[in-house]
């Protein structure tokens, strides 16, 4: 009894604190919300112990800021409103029921799915609109869900309640009188520190690095992807999702075995035998697009131009290269699931869509089966665009940035370790592996604000383009990555690869095409020198998961939706997703389809700035079979969760 009478008495306190005490209310509702779900669907996460459970708890709290800050946005303006009025009943009573209503929602959504969440093993997105709207019984199975689990219901009620008592315990007042000058400035500064911590809130961090958190952040809790629902929210699930349809189901081909025929995305060992097992390192270098390698554009500026990679140049003359090679994507997000997982970047990047959470075929996780040694490199603050996120999902074992180089002395201030040290420290980390190994590296310094570390200013002064110098120091760095790995036990039987993560800011004309945008370096060097060539057919970043699986001869089967590079018979093809518009290359032509609809032909070899428009005077059906059957198999099997063949 003394308790609820506690809970009638109003006391006054500092309008600030009293905002900041309701915030925290929320946020423990929600927190107490996930203890709850996960109580109730306990034998679905048999891996969870007391420990994992503590770092779920910890992640759900930066899902949960970002879910009621967005939520409270309008809330918290009222509330902060500098006029006298903000302190009537009326106006006070009007905030709660805004507040309430909100909230109560927000609360409602998640507690819905602690139950729902059996029916769809993730949280709920924003498509399940889509799903009640599109059959009127679905509202008559919501009546029935509320019928049938009405203990969640009551769960709720009480939920609500609670935070409606607990939410005027502390009546607002003025941090100083309200009508003076200093209550004027207190109000604007209070309302400047808000939004500023509101923003980083919902961004999930306060690095220039940091991009807005997804959905499948959550993976840097856990240690499997079924687990990432206990770190999310619903409403966080709903709202970053909303407006993004990535990936609707597709009939273009009423039989499976003909949608097969055409293309699959299904890998099956043809040749037997042994798997190798060299080590494997993939090189991801920040805006290395094709355009700054002089020796992949030898006719560029009138056969003047050098470029900016004097390493990279004399290393293609020793590796296997592939001049028409094409990145998937156009932002770094895109690219880390298309080079280690062949999923490409179409429509919203996977790791942000509403699949993010599918059982996914990587290089890491398959490799990792073999008995290699995996680990993903960064020299980023850890969490910087959810890297280390997705590369647990992958099946990374290992994750190192910017925490684990542990010396500051080589951070440049913005993004991350300089790309020198951080490469020294990337061959020294791998010389401690036991072989054979898998390891991936994304290099950080080419990128704005266009620095290159002091002692460098000199040789490498700034260029026609800001990014051009950083160019330069990055394929310097590369340089002595090579010279000290050279010198290791293990370099003679690792394959390398090197390719760059999405194209940048172009200096030619010929880069500046709706193709070129995606024009990306791609190489294959092998250390004993036994890997050459040239090869001139369309490659692209999806192609490098299978293309390296077949160099190892691996011999089961898994899905990419690249094809083996180094399988002459295997279809080439390139794929893209630009302005609500998909860009599909096969052999001369490149098509563009809007909308369901095929609205551009063009012949990208001799008509290379695409001026002429052949719809309607050529009909490529090959090319529109192929691309049709490519998104099919890419939908339907997002949406049905069918990502992996199940190995034995």
């Amino acid at each position: 009894m003394k308790f609820f009478n506690i809970l009638q008495e109003k006391r006054k306190a500092n309008e600030y604190l009293v905002l900041v005490y309701r915030f925290v209310l929320v946020m423990f509702l929600y927190s107490a919300g996930r203890i709850i779900f996960f109580l109730f669907n306990r034998s679905m996460f048999p891996n969870v112990d007391l420990t994992s459970f503590i770092r779920i708890m910890r992640g759900g709290v930066m899902f949960d800021t970002s879910a009621v800050l967005y939520l409270n946005a309008i809330y918290f303006l009222l509330y902060l409103l500098p006029f006298p009025f903000k302190f009537e009943e009326r106006y006070q009573r009007a905030l709660k029921w805004i507040f309430m209503v909100i909230n109560s929602i927000g609360l409602a959504l998640n507690h819905i799915d602690i139950i729902y969440y059996r029916f769809i093993l993730k949280r709920t997105t924003a498509s399940v609109w889509d799903i009640v709207s599109n059959d009127a019984g679905n509202y008559r199975l919501i009546l029935r869900f509320f019928y049938d689990f009405w203990y969640i219901a009551m769960i709720l009620l009480v939920t609500v309640l609670l935070l409606a008592k607990l939410y005027s315990l502390f009546k607002p007042q003025p941090v100083t009188n309200i009508r003076s000058w200093k209550y004027s400035l207190w109000s604007a500064v209070a309302l400047l520190v808000v939004s500023y911590l509101s923003v980083i809130g919902m961004r999930g961090g306060y690095m220039p690095s940091t991009r807005p958190i997804s959905m499948n952040n959550a993976g840097k809790y856990v240690n499997s992807t079924e687990e990432m629902a206990l770190v999310q929210n619903t409403p966080f699930c709903i709202l970053r999702t909303f407006d993004k349809k990535a990936f609707e189901i597709r009939h273009y081909f009423s039989s499976e075995e003909e949608l097969s025929r055409i293309y699959s995305p299904e890998r099956l060992p043809k040749s037997g035998g042994t798997m190798k097992r060299d080590n494997v390192v993939i090189i991801i270098l920040e805006s290395f697009s094709r355009e700054f390698v002089g020796a992949l554009n030898k006719d560029l500026d009138n056969g003047h131009y050098k470029g900016y990679t004097p390493f990279i140049d004399s290393l293609i003359s020793r590796s296997l290269v592939f001049p028409n090679a094409f990145a998937n994507g156009r932002k770094s997000i895109d690219a880390i699931p298309s080079i280690t997982a062949s999923i490409p970047a179409l429509v919203v990047p996977y790791v942000i869509s509403e699949r993010s959470g599918n059982r996914i075929n990587s290089l890491a996780g398959l490799l990792s089966k073999e008995g290699y040694q995996t680990a993903f490199f960064h020299g980023a603050p850890n969490g910087s665009m959810g890297f280390d996120a997705f590369a647990k999902i992958a099946g990374f074992q290992r994750y190192y940035g910017k925490n684990e180089y542990n010396n500051d002395e080589g951070f440049d201030g913005v993004w991350g370790i300089w790309d020198e040290p951080f490469f020294q420290f990337y061959a020294d980390e791998m010389n401690q592996m036991k072989e054979p190994f898998y390891t991936t590296i994304f290099s950080v310094s080419s990128h704005h604000p266009f620095k290159v570390p002091e002692q460098y200013k000199a040789r490498f002064p700034e260029e026609h383009l800001p990014l051009q110098k950083c160019i330069r120091y990055t394929d310097m760095a590369l340089k002595e990555f090579f010279d000290k790995a050279a010198k290791m036990p293990w370099f003679k039987n690792t394959l390398f690869v090197i390719t760059n993560d999405h194209c940048s800011e172009s200096d030619f004309k010929e880069y500046k095409t709706a193709v070129n945008y995606y024009a990306s370096t791609l190489i294959f060097y092998k250390g004993d020198g036994s890997l050459q060539g040239k090869d001139e057919s369309l490659a692209q970043q999806i192609d490098i998961m299978p293309s390296v699986l077949g160099y190892l001869n691996y011999q089961k089967p898994f899905i990419a939706f690249g094809n083996n590079l180094f399988d002459p018979s295997s279809q080439r093809f390139v794929i893209n997703y630009l302005e609500e518009t998909y860009q599909f290359l096969q052999g001369d032509y490149a098509l563009y389809f809007t909308d369901n609809k095929l609205t551009g032909i063009f012949n990208r070899k001799i008509d290379p700035y695409l001026l002429v428009n052949l719809l309607g005077k050529i009909s490529p059906e090959s090319e529109q079979q192929l691309f049709k059957a490519i998104i099919q198999q890419f939908n339907n099997r997002m949406v049905q969760d069918r990502l992996v063949i199940a190995n034995k």
